[in-house]
């Protein structure tokens, strides 16, 4: 369905499974181990999985905030993008990393939901691919001391509106872990 020509591939897009990004967000361990089987899953399959990894102030690169977290580890194959913006093709090799693999479908999870993960779906459709988030894969912060509502319902909330979300000639939704299927 991808409006992108002659990228009939599907990528897996780990976005900021940090340290200093998940640390204490919601369901963490959770979080992580779906994350996990999807990356394993994705791999059995022969799908690219493709890592991104947020550098800022409180993201120092090379810092142990900044490294993906313990539980998962990147292919020595697997293209990994460095950022320094929300949105993961924002200043970024990864339209040049995805257009290398052919890849017009994307399957995305990671932190933090309402920021980096919002922003890198949007960014995604608004550039012609398809793009899958997975519903129990993704995680936030509780930000509410600044306003927001408690991580559990902007989760919700991301995961309502993604699954309706829609463009010409592209599609979006959402999946849970269980359910993602890469052909």
């Amino acid at each position: 369905m991808t409006t992108l020509q002659n990228r009939p591939n599907t990528a897996l897009l780990v976005i900021d499974v940090q340290n200093g990004v998940v640390e204490g967000a919601h369901q963490r361990d959770a979080v992580v181990a779906n994350i996990g089987s999807i990356v394993e899953k994705a791999r059995r399959a022969r799908v690219p999985v493709v890592w991104v990894q947020h550098a800022s102030e409180e993201l120092v690169t090379g810092s142990d905030s900044w490294r993906i977290v313990p539980e998962l580890s990147p292919g020595d194959a697997e293209p990994l993008i460095e950022k320094n913006y929300g949105d993961s093709f924002e200043d970024t090799t990864l339209e040049g990393v995805l257009a290398g693999l052919g890849v017009g479908r994307l399957i995305v999870v990671g932190a933090e939901t309402d920021a980096c993960v919002r922003s890198t779906l949007h960014g995604a459709l608004t550039r012609g691919y398809d793009a899958t988030l997975v519903s129990d894969a993704h995680t936030a912060q509780d930000k509410t001391d600044w306003g927001a509502p408690p991580p559990d319902q902007v989760i919700a909330h991301t995961n309502l509106y993604w699954t309706y979300q829609a463009a010409p000639g592209r599609t979006a939704g959402t999946v849970a872990t269980g359910d993602v299927d890469f052909a």
